[in-house]
């Protein structure tokens, strides 16, 4: 995703003390909303069934398989639903701050790229709220691992949510996979700004996996995973015409917030540097540190350094420096002079 991950223009560093608010405040907006926008039940069966039929008829169906290995196999299954009930919100947030204190010239514009995302899944949750594979009935071949294998975790039967707190989770939330999403975002980021190669194997193997580790639990089909791609893809392409949208509103907004809160907005104060630009100097002022200003001959400027050899008052390279100098030089001067 190049537009999604190339650096900005300007050098501006973002501070972690307006980063954080932020990402604070659409996270939380994007918890309550996923929360407010849950479906009918019966309406998220048939999105799933459907879905389910599709992938049949297109020969896509590799959740069967893999939640039968995942179900009969325990050294696979219990460190899968680990993966899926912690990774989702331990790598995510750890590669941004990796790319904070890293690679900021490219922070800004992976961050624009995460949110822009998220909230495109959260419209998809809305038009499409989907019943994963494990909440269909057992009919259909699905075992939910993670109800399997909760004697191992900290989850119930609300999928990753805690033991009682299901009711804070929409499990209906399938379409897009935002944990195929998210993983595909710190792949590609590991893999573009990573210099080792350990870190950029690392990139591509954790969506890889991510893929997998879904589909086996039954948290999702093939086809979220698909739509989880596409909505990061959508994401990147929004990256700079929200950019350019919040440079705008930060330019209106110059004038009546104070440099402390502009500091995390496009073109505010860099850190370490100064906010004022060129325009902002008159062009009528004179290059010229004197403006204008002469000084008489032998005149001292305040703080100007002397040599031990000059008398007092006598400034190094000022007026009787240089009529000394020409006295030496002239043709007119006695020879014991020159």
């Amino acid at each position: 995703m190049p537009h999604a991950t190339a650096p900005p223009a300007t050098g501006h560093r973002p501070r972690w003390w307006t980063e954080l608010p932020l990402i604070a405040v659409v996270y939380a907006l994007y918890s309550v909303g996923r929360l407010l926008v849950r479906g009918d039940v019966s309406t998220a069966v048939d999105h799933g069934l459907a879905i389910l039929r599709l992938e049949q008829a297109l020969y896509l169906n590799a959740e069967h398989p893999l939640n039968r290995l995942f179900t009969s196999t325990p050294s696979i299954g219990i460190p899968a639903d680990f993966a899926y009930a912690s990774l989702h919100y331990v790598v995510t947030p750890a590669v941004l701050v990796w790319l904070f204190r890293r690679r900021s010239a490219a922070y800004r514009a992976a961050r624009v790229w995460l949110m822009n995302s998220t909230l495109l899944g959260l419209v998809g949750f809305t038009l499409m709220p989907t019943c994963p594979p494990r909440l269909l009935d057992a009919s259909h071949g699905f075992v939910d691992t993670m109800a399997q294998y909760s004697a191992y975790g900290w989850w119930g039967e609300g999928a990753s949510a805690p033991r009682g707190l299901s009711g804070m989770t929409n499990q209906y939330a399938a379409m897009p996979s935002l944990h195929v999403g998210w993983s595909l975002w710190c792949g590609i980021l590991l893999w573009r700004h990573g210099r080792h190669p350990l870190i950029r194997a690392a990139g591509i193997a954790y969506p890889l996996i991510t893929t997998i580790v879904v589909m086996g639990t039954a948290n999702h089909y093939f086809l979220d995973a698909v739509a989880g791609a596409a909505v990061m893809g959508l994401g990147a392409l929004l990256v700079k015409p929200v950019i350019r949208f919040a440079d705008g509103v930060k330019a209106r907004l110059a004038g009546v917030l104070p440099d402390s809160l502009l500091g995390g907005l496009p073109g505010g104060r860099e850190r370490g540097g100064a906010s004022t630009s060129a325009a902002a100097i008159p062009a009528t002022v004179s290059p010229d540190v004197s403006a204008g200003c002469k000084t008489s001959t032998g005149e001292r400027i305040p703080g100007q350094r002397t040599t031990s050899a000059d008398p007092p008052g006598t400034a190094v390279g000022g007026a009787a420096a240089r009529d000394a100098a020409d006295a030496d030089t002239s043709d007119d001067a006695p020879a014991a002079a020159r």
